[in-house]
């Protein structure tokens, strides 16, 4: 029953981020997405038995980068969800946290 409704926060977080971009509101599409990353891993950790370091999802994606098996790709994804914005509060790169952020909490859905 937890796990059913961690899976469907971390969705309602995606969901939350496209209509975000859809009205024009991009940084709050990207906390949206990192949001949606750290419920998921949240659920992972706890899944694992492993101790849910912090509640932050900035940290959380820090850690699992830095402390799971995570496949590369995936820890590429985690890397550019604690990307900082620049200035003018656009990213450094051109990437999709939205659709990036999708597959990491698809996969540690599937984990």
């Amino acid at each position: 029953m937890l796990y059913n409704f961690c899976m469907n926060n971390y969705m309602s977080e995606l969901e939350n981020a496209v209509r975000a971009r859809e009205q024009g509101k991009e940084g709050q599409a990207r906390v949206c997405a990192r949001r949606a990353a750290g419920i998921a891993i949240k659920d992972y950790l706890t899944r694992k038995a492993i101790r849910v370091p912090s509640v932050s999802a900035y940290d959380l994606l820090n850690y699992i980068k830095d402390e799971t098996p995570l496949p590369a790709d995936l820890k590429l994804i985690a890397d550019h969800l604690t990307l900082r914005v620049a200035e003018d509060f656009t990213l450094p790169i051109d990437v999709d946290l939205i659709a990036e952020s999708r597959l990491l909490c698809e996969w540690l859905e599937k984990k």
